[in-house]
């Protein structure tokens, strides 16, 4: 199988904080995936960044809850009902420990919710456990 995270297909980041994406940028380079990283700052910016990309999707969406506009849950109730963009995994990286949360992003198909570390070194971990997960998986969004 053709490894999802090393192939020209971008890892979309919808992230409100620019400190938590410069980590995950960080945390990319370190674990040296390739992929590019698109960025978005909200569901709304998200959305607006599938449409134009469509039929061009990105291979993986990491997610966070807590975001103004448009938050995690209302971006994935509109992205899992639509077609063109329900089978993108989409991996929950949040500060949100809410049971409710973790809930209702499961019952919205997301592959995986992870709580984000402050450590860097912890944070390198979780990235890193998204990379793994996603050099096994049988699953291809295309």
């Amino acid at each position: 199988m053709k490894d999802m995270l090393n192939s020209n297909r971008a890892i979309l980041l919808v992230e409100d904080d620019e400190v938590d994406v410069m980590t995950v940028k960080r945390a990319v380079k370190k674990l040296n995936i390739s992929n590019p990283l698109d960025h978005a700052t909200d569901g709304e910016d998200a959305i607006k960044y599938l449409e134009d990309k469509f039929p061009k999707v990105p291979c993986i969406i990491i997610l966070d809850i807590n975001m103004p506009r448009m938050n995690g849950i209302e971006f994935l109730k509109i992205i899992k009902a639509d077609e063109r963009f329900k089978r993108i995994p989409v991996i929950v990286l949040t500060t949100s420990k809410e049971e409710q949360d973790r809930y209702q992003s499961f019952n919205l198909s997301v592959a995986g919710y992870m709580v984000k570390p402050v450590d860097f070194e912890k944070f390198v971990e979780v990235m890193e456990v998204i990379r793994n997960y996603w050099s096994l998986s049988e699953f291809s969004s295309e």
